[in-house]
């Protein structure tokens, strides 16, 4: 597999994960957070941010952090050669968000994107908290509308991630 992308929630460790399978499977990483927000956590117009998206997914090997379903999603799984869909409990990704802001402010992270710093955002924890009932619906429609034939694997905890990337590296994953 040359062309992937990595869903879930927030928190979920969707980035760590696209990270270290692109790691492993020498990939470039698209973090589409850096593709959408302008400095300040501003919103790019829809028009510029799937240009962008297309031009980065134009190559033959990639790895997608995030889906932006509704907005880019369409582009990105029907050039995928399989989705990763971290599923994880809520209660763990709210966890993770909560000390990434209150810990992580001053790191940098490759999906910030320039100019956005770490902070607590009472608004992404409660994107996070719906997650579930409003954003993985619109995932899985758009997944079964542009992708169907795309192979997807679901990992829903540590182990499952780890054994996942253990694995990465075989002729099923790298061919």
């Amino acid at each position: 597999m040359r062309r992937i992308i990595v869903v879930g929630c927030q928190g979920s460790g969707k980035t760590r994960l696209a990270l270290n399978l692109g790691q492993k499977l020498a990939l470039p990483v698209v973090h589409l957070d850096t593709l959408y927000w302008l400095p300040g956590w501003k919103p790019s117009d829809k028009v510029s941010f799937r240009a962008r998206v297309a031009d980065a997914i134009a190559s033959d090997r990639w790895i997608v952090d995030g889906s932006f379903a509704g907005l880019a999603f369409d582009l990105t799984i029907a050039r995928a050669d399989a989705l990763i869909v971290i599923e994880r409990p809520r209660w763990l990704c709210q966890w993770r968000i909560a000390c990434r802001s209150a810990f992580a402010r001053n790191g940098a992270r490759p999906d910030l994107p320039n100019g956005c710093s770490e902070q607590f955002d009472w608004r992404l924890m409660r994107e996070a908290w719906r997650y579930n009932s409003e954003r993985k619906p619109a995932i899985e429609a758009e997944r079964l509308k542009y992708g169907a034939g795309v192979p997807v694997v679901r990992l829903r905890r540590d182990r499952e991630i780890r054994d996942f990337l253990n694995v990465a590296c075989t002729a099923r994953w790298s061919s």
